[in-house]
């Protein structure tokens, strides 16, 4: 019967702390309405998934208490002196979540949610504060005035959980997706603008380049570097592919451009869906357990105007190659191999196309270039030692990483030179995501300080595949300074950085079955910018953020920057005689 008690008092304990991260959740995803019934799948779900786990947390924590304890005294079935305690510990771990949470997500959270999920975080606090003073006087007093401090408490509790409701409201109507429209072609001369090439890297650290780069290993890097405008990028949690580049192709924070995070959430039974889910809670359990499933965004869930839309306007050809959400490829004047180009290819499922298929490239004709520049063998497929990075050159030889980053990046680099010889373009983007997929299953044998458990043999056999992986990429850095015109400009941009990952996350994957896994960027890791041509200005300029590239592109092609932007352009990267004839000019927005 005590244990049965015990058990009571532990279920309420564990709802209360669900009950906290249920509206972390609300608070995270101000667009759910809550006055709609279809809601309420979705917070059933959280409320129960953290209820049980919660609840068996604090039975265990009331047992092992019991065990230690010189006097035992059975609980009542609903015990004050039991939930005095239990309350506390969930208002404290609720209060702690909301404070991390919106300090992590400040930059993909619209100002307003953000002041209102920091009001709620401080309402919790204190109730917190007050659920332990009343905890320590029921110490104190024993039985004595022992109903009054129940009610009391009671009612912080529930005021703890209905203020952050309050404040939230019943949920906010979503932006509007931008509508493309011409601001007028005679703004610029096409035929008068610098050819940009961008290359985009996934992963890439400038603390990981630099001291290699320095030794001679890397000398694309290194002459970028020393010729070169660079500077740390700073990027933003969640840190995705998703929202970081389509940070970088807007110029604008997630909560103007509406990709917060790399999907969409779903839960059976519920009519509406989550845009993020909350960090420090393990959250991700829920997808890999199959309680929300998850869908992953295509260019229709992007909300503001991307880059090569706006130079379309202009004027200016365009061509892009694997940035994340540019599918359904969109038109352009120039081309666009979508980021589901090569997972069509490989699922065979493109050809032959359909007039009625959402396209994957765009124009439908370069398909063949790019497929033809796909299926022909490449040359990174040399002395690297990168077959483990893949699939392991046998059986459990080696980490094994979720796709072959050599193959995806090699084919990109041909697509994106087959295209830009048959269709040239002024302003070019090609995105190379091994970095990111070698780095995360490589850092610990390229970094083996950090974790502590690698040996030497480890250390033999795999600790510079991630180094000769940046020479591949040094490779492809290479070739695109040799096509450089006097006047192009080369940018380098890594969209966030790659670093260990924590010794908590590290217990958590190989609980999962996971413990390969090793390099992380869920803390924000910076990325980088490197500017390299004839106009760019040589030094280590100050860190700049992600949104900062599209304005700054904009600039250096001579066009107006949308007021409506959250970056800046950085006209620091360039020569105090380029600057001197190009002033900053302003457009309200892009946007309508």
């Amino acid at each position: 019967m005590q244990f049965l008690r015990t058990l009571t008092n532990a279920v309420i304990g564990g709802a209360v702390l669900a009950a906290y991260l249920t509206l972390l959740v609300l608070q995270l995803n101000p667009a759910l309405d809550l006055r709609s019934f279809g809601v309420a799948p979705l917070i059933l779900t959280w409320w129960i998934f953290y209820g049980v786990h919660a609840a068996a947390g604090f039975y265990a924590v009331i047992v092992l208490w019991q065990l230690l304890a010189v006097e035992v005294r059975s609980p009542g079935w609903i015990s004050f002196r039991v939930l005095a305690w239990l309350g506390t510990g969930a208002a404290s771990a609720g209060a702690a979540l909301m404070w991390m949470n919106v300090r992590g997500f400040r930059a993909v959270l619209d100002p307003a949610v953000a002041q209102r999920m920091t009001t709620a975080a401080v309402v919790v606090t204190i109730c917190a504060a007050v659920c332990a003073v009343l905890a320590l006087a029921q110490l104190s007093f024993g039985r004595r005035g022992r109903r009054t401090e129940a009610a009391l408490f009671a009612l912080v509790i529930i005021a703890s959980l209905a203020a952050p409701v309050a404040l939230r409201g019943r949920g906010l109507t979503p932006v509007l997706r931008a509508r493309r429209f011409d601001n007028g072609t005679g703004l610029v001369s096409p035929e008068t603008v610098p050819r940009v090439a961008m290359i985009l890297l996934d992963g890439a650290s400038l603390d990981f380049v630099s001291p290699i780069a320095a030794q001679g290993r890397l000398p694309n890097f290194g002459k970028l570097v020393d010729g070169g405008a660079v500077m740390h990028l700073a990027t933003m949690r969640p840190t995705h592919s998703a929202p970081v580049w389509t940070a970088v192709a807007t110029g604008k924070l997630p909560y103007k451009n509406g990709i917060r995070s790399a999907a969409s959430y779903t839960v059976r039974g519920a009519d509406q869906t989550l845009e993020m889910l909350p960090d420090f809670c393990f959250a991700q359990a829920l997808i890999r357990f199959g309680f929300v499933g998850e869908e992953a965004h295509t260019a229709a869930a992007v909300r503001a105007r991307p880059l090569w839309d706006i130079l379309s306007s202009f004027g200016i050809t365009t061509g892009i190659v694997g940035w994340p959400l540019t599918y359904p490829a969109s038109p352009v004047r120039g081309y666009v191999v979508s980021d589901e180009f090569l997972r069509r290819e490989e699922d065979a499922i493109l050809a032959p196309l359909r007039d009625d298929a959402a396209p994957v490239v765009y124009p439908p004709e370069v398909v063949d270039i790019a497929r033809a520049a796909r299926q022909r063998n490449g040359t990174e497929t040399g002395p690297l030692a990168l077959a483990a990075a893949s699939s392991g050159p046998e059986p459990g030889d080696g980490p094994r990483a979720p796709s072959n980053p050599l193959a995806i990046d090699g084919s990109y680099e041909r697509i994106a030179g087959d295209l830009q010889r048959a269709r040239p373009a002024q302003f070019t983007a090609v995105r190379y995501p091994g970095v990111d997929a070698v780095g995360h299953y490589y850092l610990r044998y390229a970094a083996p300080w950090a974790f502590g458990d690698v040996s030497d043999e480890e250390r033999r056999r795999y600790g510079r595949v991630l180094e000769q992986y940046y020479m591949f990429v040094d490779g492809l850095l290479g070739r695109a300074m040799a096509s450089l015109g006097p006047d192009d400009v080369l940018l380098v941009v890594s969209g966030f950085g790659m670093e260990p990952l924590s010794l908590d996350k590290r217990v958590l994957e190989r609980a999962l079955g996971n413990p390969e896994l090793s390099g992380s960027h869920e803390r924000a890791p910076d990325g980088f910018l490197i500017a390299y041509g004839g106009q760019v200005a040589r030094g280590h300029l100050a860190r700049a953020s992600v949104v900062d590239v599209a304005p700054t592109i904009l600039y250096l092609l001579g066009l107006p920057i949308g007021r409506d932007m959250d970056g800046y352009a950085r006209t620091d990267i360039f020569t105090a005689a380029f600057t001197a004839q190009r002033p900053i000019t302003f457009i309200p927005s892009y946007d309508r």
